[in-house]
C-alpha cells in the first residue's frame, strides 16, 4: 500500500485547493469521454445514412448500461473512500475486490440477455427492418465486450477514492485518444486493416476500453495494492455488496431518469417543428462543455467528503458545501455571462439557418442563468453519495425533473411557447439548487458525528 500512502491526505489542508487539484485531471478525462460519441459519429456518417441510423438507435441502449456502470462505480467510491478515510485498509481491498467482482457479473448477465434480445429490443424502440442488421454489426461486439466498458469504470472509481484522479484522468484521455486512432483504421479498413465498417467502429471503442481495464487493473493490484483475493462466502459478498448497491442502485436511477427526461422534452420541442429541434440539439451538444467543470467536480466530491465522513471530521464536511456553494456560484454566474455574449456565435458553427439559432441563442440566454443551482445538484448528489446515504440525492434528481421541470416545462410550453419551456428549465434548476443546499447542509449538520465510519463489516473483518 505504499504508493497510495504517498497521496496527499484529504483530511487535512485546505479544501478548496484539494477539491481543485482532483477535478482539473478529471477535466481533461470527461472531456476525453465525451468525445467518443462524437468521433464515432464523425466516422459513421462517412458510410452513410443507413450506418448512422442504425448507430443512433443504439444510443439509448449505451447510455442505459453505461448509467449502471456509473452506479456501479459511484457505489464503489462512496464505500470505499468512506473505509479509507476511517484508515480500514483490509476493507479497502475486500470492497474494491468485491466492486470489481460485482461489475464483471453483471457485465456477463447484459452480454447474455443483449445477445438474445437484439432485434425484438430494437423493434421496440422502433427500427425499421433494414436497419437489424447493421444495428447487431455494432452490438453484437459491443455486448461481447461489455465486461471491458463496464468493470474500468469501477476500477477508476476505487482508484479515484483514495484521492488518486490524477491518474483516472490520464487513463481516460489515453483511452479517447487510442479510440481516435483505430475508428478509421478499422471503419474504413487502412493499411493492413480489414474494412468492417459499422462492426469496426463498435471493435474500436472495446479495444480501446480493454486497454482502460489493463491499466486500471495494472495500478488496482500492482501499484496501490487495492485488490484481495477473492472469497466465496455468501456472508462476505453479501456484506459488500450490500454496502455498493446501497449507494450504486439509487444512483443508477439518478442517471436514468436525466435521459428519460430528455426524451419528453424533445417530444414538446418537436410541436414547434424540425428547426426547433435541430435548435435544440445545437445547444444540447454546447451545453455539456459549459458544464465540463461542474461533472468533474461532483465525480470528486463523493470521495473527498467520503474520506471525511469516514474519518469523523464534520467540520471539513461542512466546510466541502460552504465551499462548493460559492464556486457554483461564482462560476455558474460566469458560465452565463459567456454564453450570453458568445452563444450565437458559438451555435452559427452548428447551423447557419435563422431559425435554429434562434432557437439555440435562446436556451443558451435563459437557461444558464440556473447553472449555479444545476451545478450544485450535481456536487450535492455526489456528497450524499459519498456519505453513503444516496436517498436524499436520488429524490432531489427526481423531485428536479417529475415534481417540477417536466410539469412546468409542460404548462410553459402550452402557454409561452419554446421560450417558456426554457424558463421552466432555469426555474427549476434554481429551486433544486436550493433544496439541495438546505439538504445537506442540514443532513451533514445532524448525521454525520452520528455515523460508524465502517458499518456492517463484521462478516469482512473474520476473514482478513
Amino acid at each position: 500500500m505504499a504508493k497510495s500512502r504517498q497521496l496527499p491526505s484529504l483530511l487535512e489542508g485546505s479544501v478548496a485547493a484539494h477539491l481543485r487539484r482532483l477535478a482539473l485531471p478529471m477535466v481533461w478525462g470527461i472531456l476525453a469521454t465525451m468525445s467518443f460519441n462524437v468521433v464515432d459519429t464523425y466516422f459513421v456518417a462517412q458510410l452513410g445514412s443507413g450506418p448512422l441510423a442504425a448507430m443512433s438507435f443504439t444510443f439509448p441502449v449505451v447510455m442505459v448500461i453505461n448509467a449502471i456502470a456509473i452506479g456501479l462505480g459511484a457505489g464503489t467510491s462512496s464505500a470505499v473512500a468512506r473505509a479509507y478515510g476511517a484508515g480500514d485498509l483490509n476493507r479497502v481491498r475486500r470492497l474494491a475486490t468485491d466492486a470489481v467482482l460485482l461489475a464483471a457479473l453483471i457485465a456477463i448477465v447484459v452480454t447474455v440477455v443483449g445477445l438474445l434480445t437484439i432485434e425484438p429490443l430494437f423493434r421496440l424502440l422502433g427500427a425499421e427492418e433494414s436497419l437489424l442488421p447493421l444495428i447487431a454489426d455494432y452490438m453484437v461486439p459491443w455486448y461481447l465486450g461489455a465486461v471491458f466498458a463496464m468493470a474500468p469504470m469501477v476500477a477508476l472509481s476505487a482508484i479515484r477514492a483514495i484521492g488518486n484522479s490524477a491518474l483516472t484522468g490520464r487513463i481516460m484521455v489515453a483511452v479517447a485518444l487510442f479510440n481516435l486512432v483505430l475508428d478509421p483504421l478499422l471503419i474504413f479498413g487502412w493499411g493492413f486493416f480489414p474494412r468492417l465498417e459499422l462492426q469496426g467502429a463498435a471493435l474500436a471503442t472495446i479495444i480501446a476500453r480493454s486497454v482502460s481495464f489493463v491499466a486500471a487493473f495494472y495500478y488496482l493490484a500492482h501499484r496501490e495494492q487495492l485488490l484481495a483475493m477473492p472469497v466465496w462466502r455468501l456472508p462476505v459478498i453479501r456484506e459488500s455488496w450490500g454496502q455498493l448497491l446501497k449507494v450504486g442502485l439509487p444512483a443508477i436511477a439518478t442517471n436514468v431518469i436525466i435521459p428519460m427526461s430528455g426524451g419528453v422534452v424533445v417530444a414538446l420541442v418537436a410541436a414547434h417543428g424540425a428547426e426547433a429541434v435541430a435548435g435544440l440539439g445545437v445547444a444540447l451538444r454546447i451545453e455539456p462543455l459549459a458544464l465540463i467543470v461542474f461533472y468533474a467536480l461532483s465525480s470528486v466530491v463523493g470521495p473527498f467528503i467520503g474520506q471525511n465522513a469516514g474519518a469523523g471530521k464534520v467540520g471539513r464536511a461542512q466546510l466541502t458545501v460552504s465551499v462548493l456553494a460559492r464556486f457554483c456560484m461564482v462560476f455558474g454566474v460566469g458560465m452565463a455571462l459567456v454564453l450570453y455574449f458568445a452563444g450565437g456565435p458559438v451555435a452559427s458553427l452548428f447551423s447557419d439557418s435563422p431559425q435554429v439559432l434562434s432557437v439555440a441563442v435562446a436556451y443558451l440566454t435563459v437557461v444558464p442563468i440556473s447553472y449555479a443551482g444545476y451545478g450544485f445538484v450535481m456536487s450535492a448528489n455526489a456528497a450524499f453519495n459519498g456519505l453513503g446515504h444516496p436517498l436524499p440525492g436520488t429524490l432531489i434528481s427526481f423531485l428536479r425533473v417529475l415534481g417540477l421541470y417536466l410539469p412546468l416545462a409542460w404548462l410553459g410550453n402550452q402557454f409561452w411557447g419554446i421560450q417558456g419551456l426554457f424558463v421552466a428549465t432555469a426555474i427549476s434548476n434554481l429551486v433544486l439548487g436550493g433544496v439541495a443546499w438546505w439538504w445537506l447542509r442540514r443532513y451533514i449538520g445532524s448525521n454525520v458525528s452520528a455515523m460508524s465510519p465502517v458499518t456492517g463489516g463484521d462478516a469482512i473483518k473474520r476473514v482478513q
